[in-house]
């Protein structure tokens, strides 16, 4: 418990808000903050756990004194706070008392036949929930382009249950690197109702890679200039259109089939 926690790092448990950690941490709710630190903000044990064994560089472990602390973590930079310093860093209604700053990892290049690129997707929920079905599907990575939601918000991050530790997520200028991964093989397919073939009518042939794009606007109309082929999803009852993530994992699925 935190008590031997607290004899073994021989460090006095935060009780004050106004603590200069605590106002570091809390700097990590913001993009700015989390770009001038390089580092960012994860809750909860499921997270937590992930960031370790999936090998990113975890800064220090934040636990709340009634918190259990995990076996895997006794060896690592503990910071003990007090409940409500605990209550003041949380991002979540129900907080379970552990939280992380993990260094950001710094992918280059993306190794792999199937990507994923994404044009200024803004909903939190949305850009998780692909990640997390892009993990699932054995996507090799994702490419995310301008005007999207920062990948390391706290509703991203929980929104993928992980799985964004799990494989590489890049930020590419989406105009410069489409022509680039062509010139080396990719097949670019990108999502649209006008001048469409149906997603059944297309099969993955040798390197691939799918677009998506903003939630209302769709695809920029610049990038879908630079798409081998433009797909739809059919829509067979009177809803006006699918949620990106749930046409996201229509789309995965079927090229990896």
């Amino acid at each position: 418990m935190i008590e031997d926690l607290m004899d073994r790092n021989e460090k006095i448990m935060i009780t004050s808000v106004k603590n200069e950690k605590v106002k570091e941490w809390r700097k990590l709710h913001k993009r700015k903050g989390r770009t001038v630190s390089g580092t960012f903000l994860v809750e909860g044990y499921h997270l937590v756990e992930e960031a370790w064994k999936s090998g990113w560089k975890v800064k220090e472990i934040i636990l709340a004194e009634s918190a259990d602390m995990p076996s895997w973590a006794k060896e690592m930079p503990i910071e003990s706070v007090t409940a409500s310093v605990f209550q003041h860093i949380s991002q979540t209604e129900t907080p379970q008392g552990i939280a992380a700053v993990v260094h950001m990892a710094a992918f280059e290049k993306i190794e792999g036949d199937f990507l994923v690129l994404i044009d200024s997707i803004q909903d939190p929920g949305n850009l998780g929930t692909i990640i997390r079905t892009a993990d699932a599907a054995g996507v090799d990575g994702i490419v995310i382009g301008k005007g999207t939601v920062d990948l390391f918000n706290d509703k991203v991050l929980r929104s993928t249950q992980g799985s964004v530790f799990h494989l590489p997520v890049v930020q590419k200028e989406l105009l410069e690197f489409i022509p680039r991964i062509q010139k080396d093989g990719f097949q670019v397919l990108a999502t649209a109702l006008e001048n469409a073939v149906e997603y059944t009518e297309v099969g993955t042939i040798g390197k691939t890679a799918v677009m998506l794009g903003n939630e209302g606007a769709g695809v920029n109309e610049g990038l879908l200039s630079l798409a081998d082929k433009i797909v739809h999803i059919p829509i067979y009852g009177q809803a006006e259109s699918l949620n990106v993530s749930v046409a996201a994992g229509i789309l995965m699925y079927h090229l990896r089939s």
